[in-house]
This record gives C-alpha cells, structure tokens and sequence, in this order.
C-alpha cells in the first residue's frame, strides 16, 4: 500500500472545526484515489520552503517515507512574503534549493517526488479577468526545477487560473472562503476578502486538477487514481 505525503502550505492543510470551513487539498484529494492509497497530510498553514525546513518539518516526512511512497511539494505562496525573513525566498536562488532538498528526501528513500506548482489566488479586475499573479516567478523557477532535477510536475497554477477564467468571479466565491456573518462560530463577523483559501467545493474542484494532473502522467501516478475515475467528464477536472 503505498502513501503520499504531502508538504505544503494552507492551501493543502487539514483542518478542523477551529478553522472550518477552510478545507484544504490533502483533505479531499483521497476522494479520488483507490481506497488502499493512504495520504499524510504535513501540510502547515504559513510555511514557505524556507520555515517548513526550518521548522524540522521534513524531518518526520524523511523519518516514516519509504521505498514506493509519494511525496507531493507544493510551495509558493508564502516563499513571496518579501517582507517576512522567516519565510521569504529568492525564486531564482533558495526557493530553487529548498525544492531540491525535498526532492532529495524521496529520492534517497526511493520514493517518488511530484512538484505541484502554487493555486492561483482569485483575484478578479474589475473587467472580470484574473490580475497578473504574484506567483509567476514560482512558479517558473518550480518549472525549471523540475526539468533541471527530472522531477514530474504538476501543473496547478494553470489549471486553477483556467478554472476560474471559466467560471468567473461570481460563481467562484463559494470556491474560496467568501462567508457571511452570523453562521459558523470561528467567523462570527463572516469574511468577504479571503481569496486564498479554500472552502469544500474550491477543495474538491482543485483536487479534481491534480488527480488530472497525476492521470496525464501517467505509470504509477495515475496508477494512484479511483477505477474509471475519468469514464465521464465532470466539473472538477
């Protein structure tokens, strides 16, 4: 039986009733594997490469991973916070090296490691297109990685500004964490800005994203994948 681990920030996190209802990628991810397919979600709420490695997260990871296991990386979103040392990161110089040393803990287990480039964020102009994202230099250097390392990568990034150029700003709030007052206990005064992370439905479409992603490459990724997973087209992928 074999285990993906995953390495991220709070756009893969799992969350519990304090932080509900963000839900993250690994959460819902397992609705698309083979039910023998575990995964261990070290995903953390705020990590960059840099405080994830600093922070002895990938210790635990190198520590249980094993020979035939996963391990998904997917970063960026607060590599960019140039205003934070803690977790900023230079895209061209040490964001480029953090990879290659999450990449190497699988390696030398004999594991295999996936790139996932960073999710788009959804912000909308007011002409109803997506604004040039913050995240293209990542997501670059993420690309150049992997073609340097040989490493399979998984284009997130892309799918998820195509998905919402498809559907557009209004039908998309629900997709993040756009709430109302007055409903759930931990957002007692709601919140209308947050186009970052993810509700259940933005979780499931996305997921949908990498499970196409692990299906076009095929071998033993797509081997991962639910039986007939996609026989018929649906809005996730």
């Amino acid at each position: 039986m074999s285990t993906i681990f995953w390495a991220g920030d709070s756009t893969v996190q799992f969350n519990g009733i304090l932080t509900f209802p963000q839900t993250g990628l690994g959460q819902v991810l397992p609705m698309y594997l083979k039910p023998e397919i575990r995964v261990e979600n070290h995903a953390k709420n705020g990590r960059s490469t840099k405080s994830f490695i600093d922070e002895s997260r990938l210790v635990p990871i190198y520590d249980r991973i094993s020979e035939g296991d996963f391990l998904f990386i997917q970063f960026g979103h607060n590599d960019e916070k140039d205003t934070d040392p803690a977790r900023y990161t230079d895209p061209e110089t040490e964001y480029r090296t953090n990879l290659g040393k999450f990449v190497n803990v699988a390696r030398d287990k004999k594991a295999y490691p996936v790139l996932i480039t960073p999710l788009e964020r959804r912000n909308f102009k007011p002409d109803g297109h997506l604004e040039e994202s913050l995240h293209l230099p990542y997501v670059q250097a993420m690309k150049e990685t992997a073609k340097e390392l040989y490493v399979p990568l998984i284009d997130l990034f892309t799918m998820s500004r195509e998905k919402l150029e498809q559907v557009g700003p209004e039908n998309t709030l629900t997709w993040y964490m756009h709430i109302p007052a007055g409903i759930y206990p931990y957002h007692p005064e709601g919140l209308d800005t947050d186009n970052t992370h993810l509700r259940y439905e933005g979780a499931v479409i996305y997921a949908g994203c990498i499970a196409r992603g692990l299906k076009e490459l095929g071998g033993v990724y797509a081997d991962l994948l639910l039986e007939d997973l996609f026989a018929k087209p649906f809005y996730g992928m």
